[in-house]
């Protein structure tokens, strides 16, 4: 029996699907921040910072870089999750891949 597995497999495990809202909760976990902190941090609202923690709200692939550098948590997932919410709001039946570039 493989005991190994990624990141990405336990975590959908413990939380459900990975989104963009389910990373932001566990950066702002991880940096031991308040919603109004986050917010403060990152130049939005507190409200903002709930509405996206909730999948209500979308960010830029921009700010889910910046949101995961901070949080020294991997940049490629926060942006791969923020483009993938994106395209699944759309209804577009895509999944994204993203590298860094070289």
């Amino acid at each position: 029996m493989n005991t190994e597995i990624d990141a990405e497999e336990f975590f959908e495990r413990l939380v459900g699907p990975l989104t963009f809202a389910t990373f932001m909760v566990a950066a702002r976990t991880s940096m031991d921040l308040t919603q109004a902190q986050m917010g403060k941090l990152f130049g939005v609202s507190k409200t903002m910072v709930c509405d996206i923690e909730k999948g209500r709200q979308s960010v830029s692939p921009k700010l889910a870089y910046k949101i995961a550098r901070k949080a020294q948590l991997s940049e490629q997932l926060a942006v791969m999750l923020c483009l993938q919410d994106q395209l699944n709001r759309a209804k577009i039946k895509m999944t994204v891949s993203v590298e860094k570039a070289s």
